[in-house]
């Protein structure tokens, strides 16, 4: 196994593989330009290509000696209308359009509505909005058979366009059939996260994570993707249930108003920290570099904004995986997330200066964490954990030096791959507070992160190997013969 090469950005890159991306050539060079973790996006695709692509990441991971989180992504239900005996036609705006149950193809003044929950459902002042909101219509009626609407914004309509509906709690689960079975693919082939979309409620977390066979089985991490505003209004009781959770701009973007979703982000991201777990912001990131080698300014601003807000790790859409420059998006990322983390004023706008008084003792000691890094020169944090509670508990405080996690599990050591400041190694277990202390010089001396007179922070457990037992800080200076010492 190679030494790590630990980056120096505390915020993790996920990179979307697709057409321009899957191949081994282009995923090294991706990982190379500063990729931490890869995500498979399971509306496109078959089984056989995510499986090779899968294959081709765990390839780089023994190549580099570097945990890899490969994070899978559930396409979840989509509403879309029938077709077109055109296959298109023109809503007029300010007229009036029906959808409803009648199969036969649409015209300018109705099209079937495939879904037939939707009917009954909905009253009168509802919005429907089609094709990602290019089309806006508000219900004057509906019933069992039709939905009666007018025509706030018109335009051009054309086949299986897909519908939003922003006011209503739909009455349909998070998980399709197709769900299902990419579900049961994601966690044979050992994904370390599943993303859930078409989040509603906590009932459909808990009925993906049923199927994944409960909490922690196979290693697998579930993160809800916050992209409805039903989601929104129940979002501590889904934080609570979810072990990440992803700001999916694009569909909140759809179906709330454009300025209503940047103080969602700070507020989805605040909360997500607040309770110890992982945030991905993502969606249209650097968008203009599906087909320009550079972004705009405006995207640059965005992504620094997300790095600001204090979210774990950034992603990139359609730039990676579909984008005539793949390489260059990820490159422009990590320059950006790493400019914004040289500010000297980053790191007092991602803190939580106070512990809240409810928290646990493994909670208050990786605050301390934060306090010593300040206090004295530290070069790093050494956390052993078995399940990745403690990073996630040290990761919380934004400390200004980064995390060594040390752990025997490699599930763990990869789903801490898009924690924010965390370098996993993969080591045998501990068995008393001597080897633990020895351990963790050798680790900090291998893998670059000290030197002859570092000093490290040590964070673990007693008795070791007990999950949720955190209870002992050491700070130990670190030898010149250290690694020698302890080689073999």
């Amino acid at each position: 196994m190679q030494k790590l090469d630990p980056r120096a950005r505390k915020v993790k890159i996920l990179a979307t593989t697709g057409p321009a991306s899957r191949e081994p050539a282009m995923l090294r060079r991706l990982f190379r330009a500063g990729a931490d973790a890869f995500r498979v996006n399971m509306s496109h695709g078959d089984h056989a290509t995510h499986a090779e692509t899968i294959r081709t990441i765990r390839a780089l991971e023994k190549e580099f000696g570097r945990p890899i989180a490969i994070f899978c992504d559930l396409q979840g239900p989509k509403l879309r209308v029938g077709e077109f005996k055109d296959g298109q036609a023109v809503i007029r705006h300010s007229g009036h359009f029906t959808l409803d149950r009648n199969p036969e193809p649409g015209d300018e003044t109705r099209v079937h509505l495939p879904h037939p929950e939707l009917f009954g459902l909905l009253s009168k002042g509802q919005r429907l909005l089609i094709n990602d909101g290019k089309i806006r219509l508000r219900v004057i009626k509906a019933d069992e058979n039709e939905i009666l609407c007018s025509a706030e914004v018109g335009g051009v309509i054309s086949n299986r366009k897909g519908v939003n509906v922003p006011d209503a709690e739909i009455p349909i689960p998070a998980l399709t059939e197709k769900d299902r079975k990419d579900l049961a693919f994601a966690v044979e082939q050992g994904a370390d996260w599943i993303g859930l979309s078409f989040v509603q409620r906590p009932d459909d977390l808990a009925e993906a994570r049923k199927l994944m066979g409960g909490p922690g089985a196979h290693g697998t991490s579930l993160c809800a993707k916050i992209e409805k505003p039903m989601a929104v209004r129940r979002l501590d009781e889904i934080i609570e249930l979810a072990d990440g959770i992803m700001v999916a701009r694009g569909d909140l973007g759809v179906e709330l108003e454009p300025q209503e979703v940047p103080p969602l982000q700070k507020k989805i991201v605040n909360k997500a920290r607040t309770a110890g777990k992982p945030v991905i912001v993502a969606t249209q990131m650097l968008e203009s570099m599906i087909e320009s080698p550079a972004p705009t300014r405006a995207e640059v601003s965005d992504v620094a904004n997300a790095v600001y807000d204090g979210a774990d790790a950034v992603m990139l859409s359609a730039e990676t995986a579909a984008g005539e420059w793949p390489e260059e998006a990820v490159t422009i990322m990590d320059k950006i997330a790493t400019q914004v983390e040289r500010d000297d004023a980053y790191l007092e706008r991602v803190r939580f200066l106070d512990t809240p008084p409810d928290r646990t003792t493994a909670d208050a000691l990786a605050h301390a964490c934060m306090t010593i890094a300040d206090t004295v020169v530290i070069e790093a944090i050494t956390v052993f954990t078995g399940t990745g509670s403690t990073a996630r508990r040290v990761a919380r405080e934004r400390p200004s030096v980064p995390m060594l996690v040390l752990t025997p599990s490699m599930a763990t050591a990869r789903r801490v791959a898009l924690l924010w400041g965390a370098h996993a190694v993969v080591t045998k277990d501990i068995g008393s507070f001597e080897e633990m202390i020895a351990k963790g010089k050798r680790m900090a001396l291998r893998h670059g992160f000290g030197r002859a007179g570092s000093k490290l922070i040590a964070l673990a457990g007693v008795p070791f190997g007990t999950p949720g037992s955190t209870n002992l800080l050491h700070v130990v200076t670190l030898a010149g013969d250290e690694l020698e010492k302890h080689e073999g």
